[in-house]
């Protein structure tokens, strides 16, 4: 967290644009990003960057994860046996409003707000959503939802991570169903008036080593998903 937003460190998500991909390459100290930052940063960046979100947009964004992202300590609570009976369902927190991965999603996204966020682990092991939701009528544009979806379908096309999930989806979102992956999948919902996307990834994975193992990969010249699975 404490080289995130400093100066002289890249920051690891390299498909946000080919200068931060060779800002990664290039550089002497990547800071890999936090896992709730990724599933903000990735679907948020690209629209600031068309213009279609202004930087003085508050945005919402809640995030669903399993309690291995809490480390050791919320691990260990989890699989006791002694666990409170509360711990089966999901939990609220960072009721402050000043989680730690705040900083990294304003100043990568260029916001000049953070976002309001709403943080919330589960009963499973690993595997996060991340979602934000947008009024289509306070975009530049006004833009649909399905609009939204094809200027992240092409900002993100070729790249071997992340995927945009084709429009129209109308199932459930299950937060651990890209679990032991290393990649990662927009999923984008709405309609004329109103937009929802949801980033589904494993806090783990993209969310944690798998993206370090891929910066790593960057900064070593290796190709860039050795080692991951996809």
């Amino acid at each position: 967290t404490a080289h995130r937003t400093a100066p002289g460190w890249a920051y690891g998500i390299p498909e946000l644009s080919d200068a931060h991909k060779d800002a990664i390459v290039h550089a002497k100290y990547t800071a890999n990003p936090g896992c709730h930052a990724s599933g903000f940063v990735i679907p948020v960046y690209p629209l600031v960057a068309a213009g279609i979100l202004q930087q003085e947009t508050l945005l919402p964004v809640f995030s669903l994860t399993g309690y291995s992202g809490g480390g050791k300590k919320m691990i260990a609570e989890y699989e006791s046996p002694e666990k409170p009976t509360l711990y089966n369902t999901p939990r609220i927190y960072g009721l402050s409003l000043k989680h730690k991965h705040l900083p990294e999603m304003q100043k990568i996204c260029g916001l000049d707000v953070p976002p309001v966020f709403c943080p919330i682990v589960d009963d499973y092991y690993k595997g996060m959503a991340v979602t934000i939701q947008l009024q289509n009528r306070l975009l530049n544009g006004g833009p649909t939802a399905e609009d939204i979806y094809e200027k992240l379908a092409g900002w993100y096309d070729g790249q071997k991570l992340i995927k945009v999930h084709p429009f129209g989806y109308d199932g459930m979102i299950a937060a651990a169903d890209m679990a032991g992956r290393d990649s990662l999948e927009l999923i984008v919902n709405g309609h004329g008036e109103q937009t929802m996307v949801t980033a589904l990834f494993d806090n783990l994975g993209k969310g944690a080593s798998g993206a370090a193992v891929q910066n790593m990969n960057l900064m070593l010249g290796f190709e860039e998903t050795a080692g991951l699975a996809l």
